[in-house]
C-alpha cells in the first residue's frame, strides 16, 4: 500500500493543526494529532446534504443558496447541477488555505466547481454571515465541524444553539431550508430545531454510498 504524503498544513481558529495528505489519488485532511476530518473517498453524505435540501427548493428559479464549509467541495458540486444559471450560491470558509489546496492540490476532486459564475467564495465565519442577513437565503446547508454534538471547536457550537438557529431562521426567506450535516445522531437536536420554528425531519446515510461504512445524520428544517 502506498504511504501517505503530506501536502500542506495551516493553522485553523481555535489552534487547531489541519494537514493536507496525499496517498495516490486519495486526499485526507486530518487534525495536527491524526483525527481525520474528511477523506475524498467518503463524500457521499455531503453531496446528499445537497441533495435532500434543493429537492424542497423546485421552482425557486433564482435560489440564493449559502454552504457553511468547503471541506472537498462535496456538498458545492452535488449542489451545482440542481440549480438554475440563475441561481447564486456563496461558500463561507474559515480557513483560507483550505481554497488554496482545491486549486492547487485537489483539481480533480473539485471538477472545476470553484469557477462556476454562480459561485462566490466567502473567507469568513459562516456564522457571522447568518447573523447578518434577513431574509436572504432560501437554503442555508451546514457542514461545520463534526455537528452539534461532535465539535472539535467550542467556538463551533454557536451555530447550533438556540440563538444560532433563530439567526438562521431569520436569514431564510419564508419557506426556506435549513440543512444540517452530522457525524452522529442528536437527538435533542431535533427538539431543538422545532422549539425555534422548524418542521425538520431526519435522514441517514452511509457515508460511502455503499451499504457498508459510518452512518452519518442529516437534518432538513424547512422555515415554518
Amino acid at each position: 500500500m502506498l504511504p501517505w504524503t503530506e501536502l500542506a498544513s495551516a493553522d485553523a481558529p481555535g489552534g487547531d493543526r489541519l494537514r493536507l495528505l496525499r496517498r495516490g489519488d486519495e486526499f485526507s485532511i486530518r487534525l495536527s494529532g491524526g483525527n481525520e476530518l474528511m477523506n475524498s473517498r467518503l463524500g457521499h453524505s455531503e453531496e446528499e446534504l445537497a441533495r435532500l435540501a434543493l429537492a424542497r427548493l423546485q421552482g425557486r428559479a433564482a435560489a440564493q443558496v449559502l454552504i457553511g464549509g468547503l471541506g472537498m467541495g462535496f456538498t458545492l458540486r452535488a449542489a451545482l447541477p440542481l440549480l438554475t444559471p440563475a441561481a447564486r450560491v456563496t461558500v463561507s470558509e474559515i480557513v483560507p488555505e483550505l481554497a488554496d489546496w482545491a486549486r492547487a492540490h485537489m483539481e480533480d476532486v473539485f471538477a472545476g466547481s470553484l469557477d462556476d459564475p454562480r459561485v462566490e467564495l466567502r473567507l469568513d465565519d459562516v456564522a457571522a454571515l447568518i447573523r447578518q442577513a434577513e431574509g436572504a437565503y432560501d437554503a442555508i446547508l451546514l457542514d461545520v465541524d463534526n455537528g452539534p454534538d461532535g465539535l472539535t471547536r467550542p467556538s463551533n457550537d454557536a451555530l447550533y444553539t438556540e440563538a444560532g438557529l433563530r439567526a438562521a431562521r431569520r436569514a431564510l426567506a419564508p419557506g426556506g431550508v435549513l440543512a444540517v450535516w452530522s457525524a452522529s445522531p442528536a437527538p435533542a437536536f431535533t427538539a431543538r430545531l422545532a422549539r425555534c420554528g422548524f418542521d425538520a425531519e431526519t435522514r441517514t446515510v452511509r457515508a460511502s454510498g455503499s451499504r457498508r461504512g459510518n452512518r452519518h445524520v442529516i437534518w432538513i428544517a424547512r422555515r415554518a
